[in-house]
């Protein structure tokens, strides 16, 4: 048994279990690495190597933790949640659910446009979700409904669209890719190449809108413990906040670094005083832990990751899968997938994905008489599948980080389980039927 399919298969299982996800991470590579014939000290040696791989990330989260506390004390999005819960009233207002219908579309505006228009990725999460818990609770809203929609939004625009995000995986990994692999794209529109794939994701979204539309219940009083939801504000603070907004995505769109962004956002906060000085160090504190949690998994997932590589046996795994085809066009576009699928949910990655198994699989697929449209939506659907569903990548980690402040929503049976049926079961049919049409 391939030891990369065998450490994907445990980590899966144990987090399953309710193991939580950093142990089932480390047993995982360990399992990983010894069954791939590193020896106990090798497989040390690369988990440790990767481990700094997770932690720009981690400490990213780790700020904006604290720039969403020093938000959340400011009012800003509390003045929105407000506004929300008089629309709300008693919780059985007749616009109810029109106000549901509204929140959910701007969660998935926001998402959609932290991919291109607004490219800041998954930083608006922290920011925006734990202050929307209260009305969501209010409404009755089922939060693995949220986390699909977050996930759908953070996945679809960049396999689909070529702008932002989407420029990067589209035209300067995966075109390139297949351009290096061997094969003329020149005539090939990435768009069209990946439209049938993204008609999944939008049917996913559908199924998920259909699936969690029933009301849930969760404890108000824990999410009053972690989100004050009632926040004296005033238009000053308010001013300040907006600034401090626009002040952290600019930086970071300069920059390009969430580290930076976040700093300079909580910064501004304490120099208008909206922050006091004697409360900043404890603010600071107080939004790191928050985010705790999801900077240990996004470390361990990097390390885990740098195991399955330095094994040898993802590359193993693609020639085998190469071998097994044989002929068969059907059969052959069925398991790139399926490899892609493993591949990415072990990784955690999409953006990783593509360059490992591109070398095997295009030429694989001319030698199956594939049109290079075919080539370029296979590559690019076998790199996308596994993002969602994935308890390693930030697709499904981000969501998490917003929806569990207050403890109610758990990371695998709340956000990785249902993104996973929701979406890489679509995802896997639909590139599919690309494959075999195009």
């Amino acid at each position: 048994m391939n030891a990369v399919v065998m450490a994907i298969g445990i980590m899966l299982v144990l987090s399953l279990c309710r193991v939580h996800v950093v142990i089932a991470l480390i047993v995982g590579a360990l399992a990983g690495g010894l069954l791939g014939g590193l020896g106990l000290e090798d497989t040390l040696q690369a988990f440790n190597n990767g481990l700094g791989g997770g932690a720009t990330v981690a400490l990213s989260y780790a700020l904006l933790g604290a720039f969403a506390v020093a938000i959340a004390k400011s009012g800003l999005a509390h003045a929105l949640a407000d506004k929300a819960l008089v629309l709300v009233g008693k919780g059985n207002g007749q616009g109810s659910g029109m106000l549901k219908a509204l929140l959910i579309l701007l969660v998935l505006a926001v998402a959609i446009s932290s991919q291109n228009i607004l490219p800041i990725h998954i930083a608006f999460i922290p920011l925006l979700i734990p202050p929307l818990l209260y009305v969501f609770a209010r409404l009755r809203i089922d939060r693995r409904l949220i986390a699909c929609v977050i996930t759908f939004g953070l996945i679809t625009p960049y396999m689909f669209l070529p702008v932002g995000f989407g420029n990067i995986f589209l035209n300067e990994i995966l075109l390139a890719n297949v351009v290096r692999s061997g094969v003329d794209v020149s005539g090939v529109n990435v768009t069209e190449a990946m439209a049938i794939p993204a008609l999944g994701m939008l049917c996913g979204l559908v199924l998920a809108l259909l699936s969690y539309r029933r009301k849930r219940d969760y404890d108000l009083e824990r999410i009053e413990q972690v989100e004050q939801v009632s926040v004296s504000y005033r238009p000053r603070t308010l001013l300040v906040a907006g600034a401090a907004v626009v002040t952290a995505f600019g930086v970071q769109l300069w920059l390009d670094s969430m580290i930076v962004g976040a700093l300079a956002g909580f910064v501004l906060f304490s120099l208008s005083g909206v922050v006091r000085w004697r409360e900043a160090d404890d603010l600071f504190t107080e939004g790191m832990k928050m985010m705790a949690m999801i900077g240990f998994i996004m470390i361990a997932a990097a390390g885990f990751a740098e195991v399955m590589k330095a094994t040898g046996q993802v590359k193993t795994l693609v020639d085998t899968s190469a071998a097994w085809i044989g002929n068969s066009r059907a059969l052959g576009a069925l398991l790139m997938l399926l490899v892609g699928l493993l591949v990415t949910m072990g990784i955690g990655s999409s953006f990783s994905t593509v360059p490992i198994i591109a070398a095997i699989f295009v030429p694989l697929g001319v030698e199956l008489g594939f049109s290079p449209l075919a080539i370029v939506s296979i590559v690019g659907t076998a790199g996308a599948l596994g993002d969602a569903g994935s308890p390693a990548s930030d697709s499904t980690l981000g969501p998490t980080a917003g929806l569990n402040v207050d403890g109610q929503h758990n990371h695998i049976w709340d956000t990785v389980v249902p993104t996973f049926l929701h979406y890489n079961l679509p995802l896997l049919a639909f590139g599919w039927v690309a494959a075999m049409v195009l």
